[in-house]
């Protein structure tokens, strides 16, 4: 069994930073890569970002591409999200989640997904 605990979220002006953590317990998800989805009022889940645990290999959708940044302390089984240069369309409720591969979670596959964090952007 697996448990993921975000961490971070909460009110910024347009321009400002947040970042997000996202801490994984059991042996289970501690093999898998982990990333981060959003999910705005009335709009689908979107894919953020996602890194693999073992090679570090990351990817982000292009939304945040260059403001953005995902880290891993494999020694904290947490995982970061750093956002910079927000804006208002990035309010949403942020889920980290842990899937096989960081390409399985792009497609919105992932085997466990957190409680979820607020991310409101103020313009």
């Amino acid at each position: 069994q697996g448990l993921l605990a975000e961490s971070g979220g909460g009110l910024v002006q347009a321009g400002g930073s947040l970042r997000l953590s996202c801490t994984a317990s059991g042996r289970t998800v501690g093999r898998f890569a982990m990333g981060w989805f959003r999910q705005a009022p009335g709009k689908e889940r979107e894919f953020v970002s996602a890194i693999n645990w073992g090679d570090g290999t990351t990817i982000y959708a292009d939304s945040v591409q260059g403001r953005f940044t995902i880290s891993r302390d494999n020694a904290k089984n947490t995982v970061y999200l750093q956002m910079n240069s927000l804006k208002s369309e990035d309010t949403a409720v942020y889920y980290c989640a842990a899937g096989g591969s960081v390409y399985l979670l792009r497609t919105n596959e992932y085997n466990y997904r957190g409680q979820g964090t607020q991310v409101t952007v103020s313009s």
